[in-house]
């Protein structure tokens, strides 16, 4: 019996006229060449054709891909059980134990969904309910996901995805922007503001959601502390505070397990995404319990497949794996050789307008010239493409797509940084050469 040949991969040209005839046209690809990506192993993605890609863009395998332990875990259970959490199970309660182990000790709830979408309508939904209001503040490059509740507060989806009726947009802490100002107290005057406005039109104010890193408003950490003034003016105008931790959260800022943590605040609520299940589908929100008494008590919740055991049990494996390997920490570490490699080029390429961010989530912002701050997003997408071809992924955000987007697995060591500042800098070089 002779080995089948094993069939050349398809031309990428193929698979693209294959996508938009099964797929349609409203998916997106990344790069102006895609790759086709076959298989995943710690911080590395590897191409059809054989080629290594260096990933510092992937957050939702957070502590790699294909992690040896999660992949123990979920196939351990999947050969196991796998299904709702309508039957009594001691898995789901050791975990949420855990997990709400890593919040402030005023969280006592956790509720589960599949998608960091979900979470955050289920959040929207317990804080209307429990306010009575149906006004939501937001930033004005917000994004919170893909359903019609959460498209509707993610502007960034583009002009022709519509606000959400009853909700008003700010702008974001942009302490690059706005030189000299007190971010934190604009902030908190804005949100103050927005909610009397919507008090004016006659709507109740529910919420403000916010994540910690404002990544899709292009990446704004500095300095810490700045959310406190916001969390009080939520406060005083009776809504709730929603804390989005899906890209920011499990230690991924490396101070503390929660992006709220750096800025010394408790919100009411908190949502995550995939990444606490290294990618199964599995998010949930915790919450302080009082925030959900009337919602409990009047509305019966439920998620066919939110906290599965399969997806529970990878969940666990997951905060084995940052606890074991000290992700937390290795974020903080090698987040400083990153960023002070970054600052570093920056003395030396007059487009880095500036650089930003805290453990692994950077911002590296293109400038046309830093004397005006004019955004450069020709020249970040002509840098995000020469590091394709250079066998490193990241990708770029921010208002205007000018804020170079780096944010690798927890498991990115200070080898893996050196490389990617090496593999930046020829980029930037390339990039600077190439007609705009």
């Amino acid at each position: 019996m002779t080995d089948r040949p094993v069939p050349a991969p398809a031309r990428p040209e193929a698979l693209i006229a294959r996508r938009r005839a099964l797929l349609g046209p409203a998916y997106r690809l990344f790069y102006d060449r895609p790759v086709h990506i076959v298989r995943g192993e710690d911080v590395w993605l590897y191409g059809a054709d054989g080629r290594r890609y260096l990933d510092a863009y992937n957050n939702v395998a957070s502590v790699g891909h294909c992690h040896p332990r999660v992949v123990a875990a979920a196939t351990r259970q999947m050969a196991t059980l796998n299904t709702h959490t309508r039957y009594l199970d001691e898995a789901v309660l050791d975990y949420s134990e855990r997990l709400l182990a890593t919040y402030p000790e005023a969280f006592g709830h956790v509720m589960y969904t599949c998608t960091g979408s979900e979470a955050v309508d289920l959040a929207l939904r317990i804080a209307r309910y429990e306010t009575g209001g149906t006004g939501l503040v937001i930033t004005r490059n917000a994004y919170h996901g893909t359903t019609q509740a959460t498209a509707g507060i993610s502007p960034s989806l583009g002009a022709n995805v519509p606000l959400g009726r009853d909700v008003w947009a700010v702008p974001a802490p942009d302490a690059y922007r706005n030189p000299g100002v007190d971010v934190g107290a604009r902030l908190a005057e804005d949100v103050r503001a927005a909610f009397a406005d919507m008090r004016r039109h006659g709507v109740r104010p529910a919420a403000f959601i916010a994540d910690g890193i404002f990544s899709t408003d292009g990446t704004l950490a500095e300095p810490a502390g700045f959310l406190a003034p916001a969390r009080e003016a939520v406060r005083e105008a009776g809504a709730l505070y929603v804390a989005d931790e899906v890209q920011p959260g499990f230690g991924r800022l490396g101070e503390g397990f929660w992006g709220f943590s750096r800025h010394g605040i408790v919100p009411d609520m908190a949502v995550m995404g995939k990444p606490m299940g290294n990618g199964l589908p599995i998010a949930g929100v915790a919450l302080r319990p009082e925030v959900a008494e009337r919602f409990g008590r009047d509305i019966r919740y439920f998620n066919t497949f939110g906290a599965n055991h399969v997806s529970i049990a990878a969940a666990g494996a997951v905060l084995d794996v940052i606890a074991d390997q000290n992700l937390v920490a290795n974020a903080a570490a090698t987040g400083r050789l990153m960023r002070d490699g970054l600052r570093a080029l920056m003395a030396r390429v007059p487009a880095i307008g500036d650089v930003r961010g805290v453990g692994l989530f950077l911002g590296v912002e293109l400038v046309t010239c830093r004397d005006s701050r004019a955004p450069d997003p020709a020249l970040a997408r002509r840098v995000v493409n020469a590091l394709r071809d250079d066998g490193v992924l990241i990708s770029a955000s921010g208002p205007h797509d000018n804020v170079l987007k780096i944010r690798p697995p927890l498991t990115f060591s200070a080898g893996h940084a050196a490389l990617f500042l090496e593999a930046l800098e020829r980029a930037l070089a390339d990039a600077h050469q190439e007609p705009a």
